[in-house]
């Protein structure tokens, strides 16, 4: 059941744990922000059906997608659909012999937003070899490609590290293996069992990555080793990736198929 749609305001935080073997930095208080709706999709509608075609448009094809990945993404209700249940599922599918089929979506052209909060509740598959993402990039990519667009990775994971999720920004200079990057820890639990809201809160001089309302990374200006480019519109992006550098590859271990579910996306603006 979805929770209630509100306005949130988030109370200040400032917490370093050791989770998991994963050291969460300090983060400094957060001022209050009050945040008003301006943007959702809760993926209402019968089972089989596409995701609204007004919010979400599909990237297609394979060729690697500068990873090294194995799948190719479809529009395929196999690979992207409703389930009749208020979720999203993202599906990837293993084919006739070493081959795989899966989902991404974006809101490229359709809604893009400079600032604010963007959250999605997502439970997320697990394996080794599978990389589920929900993430973000800057509207001028066609015109000064990647990084140069900048990358806003809300939440990525390893499916081979269940109770582990990932934030992270690139930019030009600080891109791929040197993004600035940092791991979030379950002490009890995994991110494959149970639905997680992943968010980001972004203004002009910081990016903060939240797991269920706990502030465990910021990212300001200073942070960035290059120009920094998180001051323009950016579009979202969700899907199921198999293999890549990032992850590896599946193995004998790895059941499929592979689902992500979306219970909704949500996007915010400062009052």
């Amino acid at each position: 059941m979805k929770t209630q749609i509100k306005t949130a305001l988030f109370a200040s935080l400032g917490l370093s744990l050791l989770l998991m073997g994963c050291e969460i930095d300090a983060v400094q208080t957060l001022p209050e922000r009050n945040w008003e709706l301006v943007w959702s999709d809760e993926f209402e509608g019968p089972a089989g059906a596409a995701p609204d075609p007004t919010n979400w448009t599909y990237d297609l094809g394979g060729g690697g997608w500068g990873n090294e990945e194995f799948q190719v993404y479809t529009n395929n209700p196999q690979n992207v659909a409703l389930d009749g249940n208020g979720q999203l599922v993202i599906t990837a599918i293993r084919t006739a012999g070493p081959n795989y089929t899966s989902g991404r979506i974006k809101s490229k052209g359709l809604f893009e937003q400079q600032y604010g909060r963007f959250e999605a509740r997502i439970k997320t598959p697990t394996g080794p070899g599978i990389w589920p993402a929900f993430w973000m990039l800057g509207s001028n990519i066609d015109a000064v490609n990647w990084p140069n667009c900048g990358e806003i990775d809300i939440m990525e994971q390893r499916g081979q590290q269940s109770a582990i999720t990932y934030g992270s920004v690139h930019g030009p200079g600080y891109s791929g293996g040197n993004a600035l990057t940092k791991p979030y820890g379950l002490r009890d639990g995994r991110f494959d069992t149970d639905f997680y809201v992943y968010a980001v809160e972004w203004g002009a001089d910081y990016i903060d990555f939240f797991v269920d309302g706990f502030l465990y990374k910021r990212v300001t200006p200073e942070d960035a080793t290059g120009e920094w480019v998180f001051n323009q519109p950016f579009f979202m992006l969700l899907n199921v990736a198999v293999g890549g550098t990032f992850v590896g590859f599946p193995t004998s271990e790895t059941p499929f198929p592979q689902s992500m579910y979306i219970d909704y996306v949500r996007v915010y603006k400062q009052r």
